[in-house]
Formats: C-alpha cells, structure tokens, sequence
C-alpha cells in the first residue's frame, strides 16, 4: 500500500527565529493519523534564523539524527562535545538515560536549514552518546547511500533502533531500487526536486508511506535529494 502525504498537508510553526514544517505530531501540532510511521517519529523541517537556535534542552530514550541542507548547525551537549555540522554531514544522537543539548546557527547572515530527525530505539536507558560523520555527495549521486543503521555499516551512523536510513541524489536517467520486507514499513521523504516512487510522483516536501511491499523503485528524477527510511513496523 502507498500513501502519498503531499508537503502542503504537514504542520507548520512559524515562530519569527525559526519556520518548521512537521511530517508527524509534534509540539503544538496534532494529527491523529500521523503520529509517526513505524519507528519513525519526528521528521521536522527546520530552518533557523541567523544568530538564533535551541537553548538547553534534554531528552531521553530517542535516537536524534540531523541531516543539514544548507548553513551549519553548532551543537553543544551534556557528554561533552562541542560540534559543527556542515552540509553533508549526519549527526546521530542517543538520548538513552538523558542528555541536555544545544543548536545554534551561529551564522550573521545566513539561514540553517536541516532535518531533524526521531527514531523510537530497540533498547531504553543506555549511555547517551554522539557520532558525526561526513557522507560525500558522489556517494549518494544515482544511489542510495546508507547514512544511518543498527550496525553503522559503511560509512552510515549507528542507531540504536530497527531501522535503516538512506540519502541519495537523482536526476535525468539515474534509478534505484531498494527491497523491502512486507513485514516491514518504507518511508520516503523527498528533500527537494521531483522523483517517481513506485510510479507515484513526489514534489519538494512530499512524503510516501509505504507498507505491504516488497521494492522502492526510483526514476524520473529531477534535481531530487531523497531519504528513505526502512522501518521496524
């Protein structure tokens, strides 16, 4: 079954700093049919003004990925690091038994914009801890790129959660096919461009949800930025 969820039906707080479009049910927004899709439970599309960004805030038992667009993100935390996140870089935080963090976009000029991204873990009450890793763009021209999984394949992150993230780059002839356990679910949110899904058109924005198939197909793209999600259901 496919589910097309177009970018104009999401939330969206405007709150002057910061403009956020939210795919599931979060702060102020609630949709009782998306509460989230599987594991997946937060995506937000953010973008933060230019010296502004999140106090000090905690969480607990989630696994946090950041996905920058464009800007950088400065991200201070509870366990000690001190980072930048450019574009093309994945950051991946586990909350487990608690941790206090910060986002900042640090710039004068110039907007951040990324995702942010919450993933329900397969184990509760770990050690919080961070990872950060730089994912090329080549590597996600025409394919998809594992940026995230259980067991940081490659060159992926290492989530604590039955799921696999992938990021990938299509345009012109360029396809894909990624298989998919139909006891499992598939997410696609395309980032930007145009793309064919399963022979369904996504916009910038759009999302898929997929459940009850066996292959994500890929085509037709046109400057498309992609993340596709394989789901504990």
């Amino acid at each position: 079954m496919l589910t097309l969820r177009k970018s104009q039906d999401r939330g969206y707080a405007d709150h002057g700093w910061l403009k956020s479009f939210h795919s599931f049910s979060f702060a102020g927004y609630h949709d009782s049919q998306f509460m989230g899709w599987g594991n997946l439970r937060v995506i937000n599309e953010d973008r933060v003004a230019a010296g502004m960004g999140f106090g000090k805030h905690s969480h607990r038992n989630m696994e946090i990925v950041s996905y920058v667009l464009s800007g950088e993100l400065a991200h201070e935390d509870s366990i000690g690091n001190i980072e930048a996140i450019p574009p093309g870089d994945v950051q991946r935080m586990s909350a487990g038994t608690g941790v206090t963090h910060s986002e900042f976009n640090h710039a004068k000029d110039q907007t951040t914009h990324f995702l942010q991204i919450w993933i329900e873990p397969n184990v509760l009450e770990i050690a919080p801890s961070y990872e950060q890793k730089t994912i090329a763009a080549i590597d996600k021209h025409g394919k998809l790129c594992l940026i995230a999984s259980p067991d940081g394949a490659g060159n992926a992150v290492k989530i604590h959660a039955d799921a696999k993230v992938y990021a990938g780059l299509f345009d012109g002839m360029q396809s894909a096919q990624l298989s998919l356990d139909m006891k499992r679910k598939g997410y696609v949110h395309l980032i930007q461009g145009e793309l064919n899904i399963n022979g369904i058109t996504l916009q910038g924005g759009d999302a898929l949800l997929i459940s009850d198939e066996t292959e994500i197909r890929i085509d037709q793209g046109k400057k498309a930025e992609v993340l596709i999600f394989d789901l504990h259901a």
